[in-house]
């Protein structure tokens, strides 16, 4: 069988959302009003911290689809003053999201054991507050969130290939950056971190075997499996990939902004900025080059993102190994094109009835989890309003 990203359909039903006259979906999106509507129509529990896990209705997979955000419209009413990074996240805020991680991977490693058969992924990203708000593809709401998801792998060898060209596949051509220009320097960088139980793995040995991606990125093992996210440290060292992410994005990103070679003021690993990065004259013909780029392509020019964006994830490879990476995030392409997955959601409601029983069945089966762990409470919707499915249709 070919190695090639891959295209699927995922059905969804028809959305009933009233947008203002006036107002553009995606300026609607960011308004609390949405976040209320979501939490009402698809909300599946909430802490007290504000977490909030919902059922994706226009989401990546019909097999299983949720996600977390860090629900703080009602506080925060400046959609740009909103956390989209875990090290904007409070402690509490942390420690609970990490739980609620846990826990949900745990169901979906017990429910799906066998890697031949599902691909088990979820995946944390963060949603630049500086992307204009009118911007095509722009995230629709602006807070860090989590996706887990799986997908049955003999869908993904019967899906057709995808465009290896397509934008969502190479964020505008925004990972070719770090694909082909940096991904040495970017891995060295990463490989000073010190870590006992993420382990860095030889390139390209965690692809999987059906896409031949991740491409390019730095990918650990987590040594001693599933088991290790109920270890704390295993979540402090999950946090330090983010914060090596961070100080290659910044300084990279600076470089390119004011032309100066500087360590961030906020670097985590000054000294390794100074040594790896600065010191690396690849790295600092890429960003001359790109500086050159943004002055004369305007078009270009907009489609930099000058703060940290990223996409973390941790998936289960062929092997049944639990791998962590970590990329760039430029247009709002999916997580799971990560692993070469280009999903396309298509509008069919008698599809999308015929798998929704089973599908919020399921996350029902989750909650049930996180509400034995005196993690939050409930929350009724009109599908499930009284923990048990009922069809809303």
């Amino acid at each position: 069988m070919k190695i090639s990203p891959r295209e699927i359909a995922t059905p969804c039903p028809q959305m009933s959302l009233n947008v203002p006259q006036g107002l553009t979906q995606v300026e609607f999106f960011n308004s609390p009003a949405n976040l209320k509507n979501l939490a009402e129509e698809n909300g599946l529990f909430r802490t007290p911290e504000d977490l909030l896990m919902y059922r994706k209705l226009v989401g990546h997979s019909v097999e299983f689809d949720t996600s977390i955000i860090l629900d703080t419209s009602r506080r925060i009413l400046d959609p740009l003053g909103r956390p989209v990074r875990r090290d904007q996240m409070k402690r509490q805020e942390k420690k609970v999201w990490s739980k609620m991680t846990q826990i949900i991977c745990d169901y979906m490693f017990e429910k799906y054991p066998d890697p031949g058969e599902h691909l088990v992924l979820c995946g944390e990203a963060s949603l630049d507050s500086t992307w204009p708000l009118n911007k095509p593809g722009v995230p629709s709401i602006r807070m860090i969130h989590n996706h887990f998801m799986v997908f049955p792998m003999e869908q993904l060898r019967n899906a057709k290939e995808a465009d290896p060209n397509n934008p969502n596949l190479t964020d505008s051509g925004h990972n070719t950056l770090f694909l082909m220009h940096l991904s040495d320097v970017y891995r060295q960088f990463l490989e000073v971190l010190d870590l006992q139980i993420l382990s860095l793995l030889p390139a390209e040995d965690a692809a999987l075997s059906l896409t031949g991606y991740p491409q390019g990125l730095p990918c650990w093992e987590v040594q001693g499996g599933p088991a290790k996210l109920h270890d704390q440290y295993f979540w402090y060292e999950y946090e330090q990939v983010l914060r090596g992410f961070l100080d290659f994005y910044r300084t990279f990103f600076s470089l390119v902004a004011t032309g100066e070679e500087r360590i961030p003021d906020d670097a985590n690993f000054p000294n390794q900025i100074h040594e790896v990065l600065l010191g690396n004259n690849r790295f600092l013909r890429v960003a001359r080059n790109l500086r050159e780029r943004v002055i004369q392509d305007p078009q270009f020019a907009n489609e930099i993102r000058w703060r940290p964006a990223y996409k973390q994830i941790l998936f289960r490879d062929d092997n049944g190994r639990l791998i962590v990476t970590i990329s760039q995030n430029s247009v709002g392409n999916a997580i799971t094109e990560l692993l070469g997955i280009v999903v396309k959601r298509q509008v069919d409601s008698n599809a999308y009835a015929a798998v929704e029983e089973g599908l919020v069945t399921r996350l029902l089966e989750v909650r049930e989890r996180l509400l034995a762990a005196g993690l939050g409470e409930a929350i009724s919707a009109p599908c499930w309003p009284n923990g048990a499915y009922r069809s809303c249709r």
